[in-house]
């Protein structure tokens, strides 16, 4: 049986009751991202949330600054702007370290058994790909802490899958202990990904003003200090909105995007989702 997309209404109602329970709410669009900064609060103009220290609503009152967005007001929640967003979102999501909460992120069977092996059990929710572990307590957010496992805690976000099983413990120091003891950035895994279609011709331009876009999108992905997903996921829509559609994007240009993005930790099933989920959008 196919599984039914919730409708708008339930996200709000989820959201609710997320808020409720004293977990900040908010949503997310398709690509499994916040909703970008209005026109007003764009590069915080607003001043809302400046250096997005704290969450909670901008002074615009919509879910414009991600993470700090997140909010347990029900007035703010059901309000004009969030309503709007919540008629185009896809998912709920949580800000944990606004809760007191981390959830440490595996992203695979291999991550699954690592947890089961090293750390204490707690409470467990099923995702996608592997499993999220909620534990009390908050701590820094890092992703790719080790293979295929993300921290997401203070400064974050993470999708509201459900309450899980089990029962929610302590954040154990073996947890806390991953963001300081980081491994070495990854050896960036080989993805074959085909070229959008096209005639192979750069339109806008000269050949160089590829290269200097290719090489920007490299420099904001490597430089990303926070939000490595959405950085990633954005960069590939942007890149691909220019050129995705005249088909002068190489597999050599798409390697040097990837290997920028696992780098910073991004996982090979990571920036395959990204790309596949930017050209989604722009109907590619």
């Amino acid at each position: 049986m196919t599984q039914q997309t919730p409708s708008p209404g339930e996200h709000l109602r989820t959201a609710l009751a997320l808020a409720a329970s004293g977990l900040p709410a908010l949503p997310l669009r398709a690509g499994k991202v916040p909703f970008g900064n209005c026109p007003a609060c764009a590069d915080n103009a607003c001043g809302g949330r400046p250096n997005m220290k704290t969450p909670g609503p901008c002074a615009c009152s919509g879910p414009c600054h991600a993470w700090a967005a997140a909010t347990t007001d029900p007035n703010v929640i059901s309000s004009g702007p969030w309503r709007r967003a919540w008629l185009t979102a896809s998912a709920v999501a949580y800000h944990p370290g606004g809760a007191g909460l981390t959830v440490v992120d595996l992203d695979n069977a291999d991550a699954v058994a690592w947890a089961r092996e090293c750390l204490p059990a707690t409470q467990t929710v099923p995702t996608t790909r592997g499993e999220h572990w909620l534990y009390l307590g908050a701590m820094p957010s890092a992703n790719g802490v080790r293979p295929g496992v993300d921290i997401k805690s203070t400064m974050s976000y993470a999708r509201w899958l459900g309450p899980g099983n089990g029962t929610t413990t302590t954040l154990p120091d073996v947890v806390r202990a991953l963001t300081t003891a980081r491994p070495a950035a990854p050896t960036p895994t080989t993805v074959t990904v085909p070229a959008p279609a096209g005639g192979g011709q750069c339109r806008h331009r000269t050949p160089a003003f590829l290269e200097r876009g290719i090489a920007m999108a490299e420099q904001r992905i490597t430089g990303a200090t926070s939000g490595v997903h959405n950085t990633v996921y954005r960069t590939f829509l942007a890149v691909l909105s220019t050129h995705g559609r005249c088909g002068c994007l190489t597999e050599n240009h798409i390697t040097r995007l990837f290997t920028a993005a696992q780098t910073k930790g991004e996982s090979a099933r990571h920036c395959t989702d990204a790309w596949d989920n930017a050209r989604t959008r722009l109907g590619l």
